[in-house]
């Protein structure tokens, strides 16, 4: 008796990969083994780096946070501790967008802090 393959599902699953390599340089996009390799690479460097993206906002936020308040005088660690002992709840994102973009706000949460 002839072996039994399911060629229609091979052949779904080599299109499946080469279609999400398209676009890739040289043999990493037509030639399956290349391909293959390649994208199971990208999947694991874009899994591993949607939690780098987190780790290097947070680090942008803290060094425009500082560098705005240390314009009034006040370090990034003082601002913190400041804003934690008064209760005011606001996160290094908002901060550092009000720092960035509208300094006027910025400009106030310090007033207020160094109260």
């Amino acid at each position: 008796m002839s072996r039994s393959v399911n060629h229609a599902a091979s052949r779904a699953k080599r299109k499946r990969i080469l279609k999400l390599t398209k676009g890739y340089y040289g043999a990493r996009k037509n030639v399956w083994t290349v391909a293959k390799n390649t994208l199971e690479k990208g999947l694991t460097y874009a899994f591993r780096d949607r939690r780098n993206k987190k780790r290097s906002f947070r680090s942008l936020w803290i060094q425009r946070i500082n560098a705005a308040s240390r314009l009034d005088g006040l370090s990034y660690s003082k601002l913190m501790g400041i804003l934690r002992k008064k209760n005011i709840e606001i996160n290094r994102k908002v901060l550092a967008d009000f720092a960035m973009n509208h300094p006027k706000i910025f400009r106030e949460i310090l007033c207020e802090v160094k109260k």
